[in-house]
């Protein structure tokens, strides 16, 4: 698998972009992601690594660059006014970068015409999801958006998953031992406590790049939370300046509610708790914005599961899990020192913030797509936090936030449904049978583990 280093940061999607590079059938690509995660950095740093040249163009306030787009489509064009802006000639050895390209529709449209009159040309978009996904064809920029389908290659860079986080935060060692545990072998116990304190961490700090490295290098947890609440306000600007008219508040509501929601013990989501005496139908829209901007995810419920899950989920009952640690803590005004020591004081956020973290992981572990739901009983009296695909079998999976007691829903869920494996992710070690554990730190390796022999 390949690697990038964001300073001392590495991203495991590098793989990824390594494979785009070298396919045969490559077509222009789009980096997509939250604001702040590291798109630019990302494509850059492969850009110097990989390529022989790097020609950088960011479309935020650019005018001329803009125009150069506007004209027409012609490609061979195109590229000579970009070598002209860039003072250099712009060749099938470069890698060509076009950052916040929503804020060019015209610069989004032309990857059509690269895909189709020029594939030897090596470019990389990146782009936030909530400029990227407009609705009714508006781009950022004020022109008409017409996304290129099917003519460009998609990834995801999610914020920092445990495994980066934990090399990040110079414990590559551990990492490494992690990796080359057998599938089903325990963890050392001389290594469970510095992984349980990095697991802490990353629920304080979260998997923002910026806030990750103001942890590393300081362990200051104050640099850490100005970095969050700039970044949180980040956000908010951004719904004002993508949002129709009038539209931004509830954005707002619904965004801030979800720490809250997230904290109870019922975590199902309620739009009368964003906004008191709303109908789903007055925020459905706003809330399908916030998923469109990747700030979280929605697991809807199945009393039926089976692939393809989405096939018997609930359109109208589902949880909102937020898609960064970091800024769910903030939001939800946990104190980071709290959840550093594991003391009580967070005791009624400690669930939620287990499950939140639990879907950040399976997020990262199984990418776009990802078939997640969760599952109650028809009478409400059990309920498994998540029922995922892995592997081509659906998997039930219990999360509890210390060790685990007896698990009287997952015991119902397997009476039901008879599933070959489950697993239960608690503070308890690894052990494999038709029930898997894995403590928290480990769910990065989910699928081998389920794989194991029991």
């Amino acid at each position: 698998m390949g690697i990038y280093i964001y300073i001392n940061m590495e991203r495991l999607i590098y793989g990824d972009l390594l494979g785009w590079k070298g396919s045969d059938r490559r077509k222009p690509l789009i980096l997509r992601g939250v604001r702040q995660c590291g798109k630019t950095h990302l494509l850059k740093e492969f850009g110097e690594r990989e390529y022989r040249d790097v020609a950088y163009f960011n479309f935020e306030g650019n005018s001329d660059l803009s125009a150069v787009f506007r004209r027409n489509m012609d490609v061979a064009r195109i590229v000579g006014e970009l070598s002209v802006l860039r003072g250099s000639e712009i060749t099938a050895e470069t890698l060509i970068i076009f950052d916040e390209v929503q804020f060019c529709a015209a610069a989004l449209t032309s990857l059509k015409y690269f895909c189709e009159d020029a594939p030897g040309y090596h470019i990389a978009c990146a782009g936030s999801l909530l400029g990227l996904m407009l609705p009714e064809g508006r781009g950022a920029g004020g022109g008409s958006l017409s996304f290129p389908v099917g003519k460009v290659d998609m990834l995801t860079l999610r914020p920092m998953c445990y495994l980066e986080f934990l090399r990040a935060t110079g414990r590559g060692m551990h990492a490494d031992a992690l990796r080359r545990l057998e599938p089903g072998e325990e963890v050392p116990e001389s290594m469970a406590g510095e992984l349980e304190a990095a697991y802490r961490e990353h629920c304080a700090v979260g998997g923002m790049p910026e806030a990750v490295l103001a942890w590393a290098g300081s362990r200051d947890m104050g640099a850490v939370e100005r970095i969050l609440l700039n970044i949180a306000n980040s956000y908010r600007s951004d719904f004002t300046r993508y949002a129709p008219r009038g539209e931004s508040a509830k954005l707002n509501r619904v965004w801030e509610s979800v720490p809250g929601q997230i904290s109870k013990e019922n975590r199902r989501f309620f739009f009368g708790h964003a906004v008191e005496g709303a109908r789903a139908s007055q925020l459905e829209d706003a809330l399908q914005w916030i998923l469109d901007a990747g700030l979280a995810y929605r697991v809807r419920l199945t009393e039926r599961p089976g692939i393809p899950l989405s096939a018997n989920a609930s359109e109208s009952i589902f949880k909102i899990y937020s898609s960064d640690m970091g800024l769910l803590r903030t939001m939800a005004g946990a104190p980071a020192q709290s959840i550093l020591l594991g003391d009580g004081d967070f005791n009624d956020f400690k669930g939620g913030m287990t499950e939140n973290f639990v879907m950040c992981e399976l997020a990262s572990l199984l990418g776009d797509g990802a078939g997640i739901a969760y599952w109650k009983n028809p009478k409400g009296s059990a309920e498994v936090d998540f029922v995922a695909a892995m592997g081509g079998r659906i998997v039930p999976i219990e999360v509890k936030s210390g060790r685990a007691p007896r698990l009287k829903s997952m015991e119902e869920y397997m009476r039901r449904f008879e599933p070959d494996r489950a697993l239960v992710v608690s503070m308890e070690n690894v052990r494999t049978g038709r029930v898997c554990f894995v403590p928290p730190y480990m769910v990065w390796r989910a699928r081998e583990i389920l794989d194991a022999p029991r």
